[in-house]
């Protein structure tokens, strides 16, 4: 029996063997009814299309690639659902890479995603060097930056304030009566890390206080639940608790909060914490975490649409440097108020 091909979807959808070809292409240039009429038809025949050749045919695969540096944290399992929905909307599938915050890795994963002929990537880079960046479209590859500002304008990019996200935390701590914060903190060559600590650092200074006595650092090599309740041993070792403890992700947030927890320290009784991501654990925990949260989803969403619009229409396409602004979620964990003197 010969395979299923072109022209037979097109009879039994009632079209041309071109519009099929641009419902498996280009499913935005045509209209809904008809995609749908086309894409019924290909599953009732079960044609499968021959993947390898039309990528060389056309110099690319229906592929886009999403590097990100920990997939373990739901944050970006929440930003991959995102790329995945709108990618798949439009006809394209997602090779997945995790860098693990590892340059090397990342390199490689990079140089596969090149050599699957990927349409584009998105990419939340591990390090602050645009070089290795440049490499990807000098390759005649387009790349989108997601969680991370562009800062030239022939790049797109689309991201979240985090210095306005740890001045919201660290405010809302203050607001709280807490005037010891100490920051818990991942690899300072996370930018989102340092983007947050600066943030904290304003507040400080916004209310009148010096950040050399108000703001205590504690750097933990990763940003995991583990890090987080190896952090709390090392505040208890210390003899001294602050107030409070802002936190540079969920994850370190809840390890920490066990921790203490574990060791009988009341949270938010002695020490008030909140954290950064809003995953869905953060409100299901022991004690509810307060947390600044993101629009995760979105950020995904939008930017594929920015990386396949740059593809398909790249005389047309406008670069973009998005930048939402987060927001605090207040629950249990920052609900008593700390008596000043």
């Amino acid at each position: 029996m010969n395979p299923i091909g072109i022209r037979e979807v097109a009879a039994h959808a009632g079209v041309s063997p071109g519009t099929v070809s641009n419902v498996l292409n280009r499913p935005e240039k045509v209209a809904a009814a008809t995609r749908e009429r086309v894409q019924r038809s290909v599953r009732e025949l079960g044609f499968v299309r021959h993947g390898s050749a039309s990528s060389l045919r056309a110099g690319h695969s229906r592929t886009i690639g999403l590097s990100v540096i920990d997939i373990g944290n739901p944050f970006f399992t929440d930003v991959a659902a995102g790329v995945e929905d709108m990618a798949s909307e439009l006809g394209y599938a997602v090779i997945l890479g995790n860098s693990a915050g590892n340059l090397a890795k990342e390199e490689r994963n990079l140089l596969v995603l090149s050599e699957q002929r990927v349409r584009g990537v998105l990419i939340t880079p591990s390090g602050e060097d645009p070089v290795r960046l440049d490499r990807i479209r000098e390759r005649g590859i387009n790349l989108v930056l997601v969680d991370h500002p562009a800062h030239r304008p022939d790049q797109c990019s689309v991201a979240v304030n985090d210095v306005a996200g740890g001045r919201l935390a660290v405010a809302h701590l203050l607001e709280r009566g807490a005037r010891r914060i100490a920051y818990l903190s991942g690899p300072s060559s996370i930018r989102q890390c340092q983007d947050r600590l600066e943030g904290a650092r304003q507040a400080v200074l916004r209310a009148g206080l010096d950040p050399a006595v108000a703001l205590a650092e504690l750097t933990m090599p990763s940003m995991n639940a583990g890090c987080g309740q190896q952090a709390a041993e090392a505040l208890l070792a210390s003899g001294a608790l602050p107030d409070a403890v802002f936190c540079a992700n969920d994850l370190l947030a809840l390890g920490l909060l066990r921790g203490l927890l574990q060791a009988g320290v009341r949270v938010p009784g002695d020490m008030m914490l909140i954290g950064y991501d809003d995953i869905d654990f953060a409100a299901a925990s022991a004690v509810s975490l307060s947390s600044i949260t993101q629009p995760t989803y979105r950020l995904g969403r939008i930017a594929t649409q920015l990386l396949l619009d740059e593809c398909d229409n790249p005389e047309a396409h406008t670069h973009q440097q998005i930048m939402f602004q987060p927001t605090l979620v207040v629950r249990e964990s920052t609900s008593a108020q700390i008596a000043t003197s």
